[in-house]
């Protein structure tokens, strides 16, 4: 399904001029992704990209010995297919839905043809590449040295920012899996931060009760990567640069 509507609830989409947005509209399909789902295996060409809405998607990349590890989260705040812009047509991690949600889908080589106009549409990208960049840089300094409660804490903060609902639908298999941790140890974490009132999980879905105490929690990391978004993307969006349509950009922080 294709839609004509503005997309108004990805950030960096809203955030287009109108001559940018309606080049681009008429080829964003609406899409909805199930939970787990696998949009690019590790290796795979990068034919199409995605700029969620609702929806939450974890890179992961998997190791010889069968471990794990998650390296970035994107939601509504950015897009999936970073590297096709970059210059690589291929992924070298593999991208599963972390949360279930919608979506737009963008061919690949539209985009590229809409970033090489050197428009908003390619300052918000190259933006958006360094953040990203920060992003995952210190979730490989956070998953070394912090403890599995403090990952546990930034994740969910990280993904509580990266969608629209005041709660989370994961379950500890698939935060292990982002964490490169055994399961065993996400369920023992979660323990704790319920026992401390600091959020409330029953078959999947997780409630966060109290999100100051949560941040706190947390380890620096969170702080970092928050404070990079907001200097790169934000202070972008809230400029006063007349072509951007700072009325229509969707901003959960």
């Amino acid at each position: 399904m294709t839609t004509n509507n503005p997309p108004l609830h990805n950030q960096l989409l809203s955030a287009l001029s109108s001559p940018e947005l309606n080049r681009i509209s008429p080829y964003l399909e609406l899409i909805e992704l199930k939970l787990g789902e696998i949009l690019y295996e590790s290796g795979e060409y990068l034919g199409e990209v995605y700029f969620p809405i609702s929806s939450v998607i974890s890179v992961i990349y998997d190791l010889a010995d069968g471990s794990t590890s998650g390296v970035a989260v994107v939601g509504n705040e950015g897009f999936l297919g970073l590297s096709f812009i970059l210059g690589g047509d291929c992924t070298i991690g593999r991208a599963m839905v972390q949360m279930a949600g919608s979506a737009y889908r963008l061919k690949s080589e539209f985009l590229l043809q809409e970033y090489n106009r050197e428009g908003i549409l390619f300052s918000l990208l190259l933006r958006y590449t360094l953040a990203y960049m920060t992003q995952t840089t210190q979730t490989g300094v956070c998953s070394s040295h912090h403890s599995i409660e403090q990952q546990l804490c930034r994740c969910l903060l990280f993904s509580m920012d990266r969608q629209p609902l005041q709660r989370l639908t994961m379950t500890h298999g698939l935060i292990a899996i982002m964490l490169g941790v055994r399961r065993e140890g996400v369920t023992e974490a979660a323990g704790k931060l319920q026992e401390l009132g600091l959020i409330s999980y029953n078959r999947g879905v997780i409630n966060i009760i109290n999100r100051t105490k949560l941040e706190q929690m947390s380890c620096e990391c969170y702080c970092i990567m928050k404070k990079e978004y907001d200097r790169l993307i934000l202070a972008m969006l809230n400029s006063n640069l007349p072509h951007l349509r700072r009325d229509q950009a969707m901003v959960n922080y």
